[in-house]
């Protein structure tokens, strides 16, 4: 996705929901649950791999639920029944009669609760990780005690902003300081403090059992088998007391749809969507990538203030640009103040970043950045793999205006201008082995 979608509201009640809506095809209204700011999603390349993909075989309008991100809470509790009547006054603001709904975790329910009032208007639902009671019962023994949920609520609560809550919301992203960095101020930008224990409250409170049975649309629920917050025992609950419902069950112990293997979520979604998976266009090349980033980011952003800072931003993306182009290389993705981009050779990826970093540095701005050569599979222009997550820790070691090659790198320049020190061995997080690491010669 190029840009952020434009943002508008609809009124519920006295309430403004933020919407926005892209792509093209049958109407798809998402809600991503409590977590939702639609002005910093499409931010985190995971986020907007997400919603692009989704955009990709709908026309996807996505919002944020009442309470968070850049909704009103109103004058009352946000509490289902009212978020439910958002979903219908969103697809009212959109021009639509009856669209599919895609609710995740805590949006689930509404969702749930929409289908069951409003069938017409609901053509199918996508339930991930539903939940339908936090509190275990005699009658009902697929949930927490009210100790443990007391305790899970107050740990909610108490690691909002600070992103430590990645652990249980996105194990497999827990170890990425980026993503962490980013989810931290992502959660800041959903809701006060206060507004994450009014919402734990009301998700303490829950109880949508007797929803299931009024349910008479195509439903399709998606759950992983090891969610540290959902247990898959309760997504199998919805299924079975959904008349007719489809349940799958994916690998993985991620919360977050759009941590893990998220293509597997999507792929489930497009077939159920459209009746068929997508055919991806795959291939293996031997590829050098490149991950750049600004050094002390927020430091910069916090002295500069949003509107210089997102100046800054415009010029060192410019001057990125300017230089892939000049070497050759072809943009992947970009993240806040990171880069990521492709070269069919390491040489050229090395004097990308020399050249990038020295036009940068006449801003002020210092970038670091990282450079590895590897196996790559390639889908619809993009390049995946481990080779990818490879060059992302090698820049993670890199300092303030330095450029850090993988040995492999180091191999393949040799003969040429280039001069390498060597760096030692290094652990890179999530990385097999120990990895020799070379700093490039000024």
């Amino acid at each position: 996705m190029g840009s952020i979608p434009q943002t508008r509201y609809a009124m519920s009640s006295e309430v403004s929901i933020a919407y926005q809506t892209v792509g093209d095809g049958p109407d798809l209204i998402f809600c991503s649950g409590i977590f939702s700011n639609l002005d910093v999603m499409w931010e985190e390349p995971h986020f907007a791999h997400f919603l692009s993909r989704l955009a990709s075989f709908t026309r996807l309008t996505v919002f944020d639920m009442r309470g968070v991100g850049l909704s009103d809470r109103g004058s009352e509790p946000p509490i289902i029944e009212r978020q439910r009547d958002d979903i219908g006054a969103v697809m009212d603001a959109v021009g639509v009669e009856s669209a599919i709904v895609f609710g995740v975790a805590r949006a689930a329910s509404m969702s749930m609760l929409f289908a069951a009032t409003h069938p017409q208007r609901t053509q199918a639902l996508v339930l991930y990780a539903p939940s339908v009671k936090r509190i275990a019962t005699d009658e009902f023994q697929d949930a927490m005690t009210p100790d443990e949920q007391a305790a899970f609520a107050a740990r909610f609560v108490d690691e909002m902003g600070t992103g430590r809550n990645v652990s249980m919301q996105a194990p497999s992203l827990a170890e990425d300081e980026h993503f962490v960095e980013w989810w931290a101020r992502f959660e800041r930008l959903v809701a006060t403090p206060s507004g994450y224990r009014e919402l734990a409250q009301i998700m303490t409170d829950l109880d949508v059992r007797e929803v299931l049975s009024s349910i008479h649309v195509p439903t399709m629920v998606l759950q992983r088998a090891g969610d540290l917050i959902v247990p898959a025992s309760q997504a199998r609950y919805v299924a079975e007391h959904i008349a007719g419902a489809r349940y799958i069950e994916l690998q993985g112990n991620d919360h977050l749809p759009i941590a893990g293997d998220s293509d597997a979520v999507l792929d489930e979604v497009e077939e159920f969507v459209t009746g068929s998976r997508p055919v991806p266009n795959t291939s293996r090349i031997l590829a050098t990538v490149l991950f750049t980033d600004i050094v002390d980011s927020t430091t910069h952003q916090a002295e500069l203030g949003n509107r210089e800072w997102k100046r800054l931003l415009e010029g060192h993306h410019a001057i990125m640009r300017r230089n892939l182009t000049r070497f050759e290389g072809r943009e992947q993705d970009t993240a806040g103040d990171g880069f990521y981009a492709v070269f069919d050779g390491p040489a050229r990826a090395i004097e990308c970043a020399r050249s990038a970093m020295a036009d940068l540095g006449l801003l002020g701005v210092e970038i670091r950045a990282g450079v590895h050569t590897g196996d790559c599979e390639t889908a619809d222009g993009k390049c995946a793999g481990l080779a990818v997550s490879i060059g992302a820790r090698v820049m993670a070691r890199a300092g303030p205006s330095e450029i850090l090659v993988s040995q492999t790198v180091k191999d393949l320049t040799a003969g040429g201008d280039l001069r390498f020190h060597d760096a030692g061995e290094h652990e890179l997080k999530g990385i097999p082995d120990r990895w020799r690491l070379y700093r490039v010669e000024a």
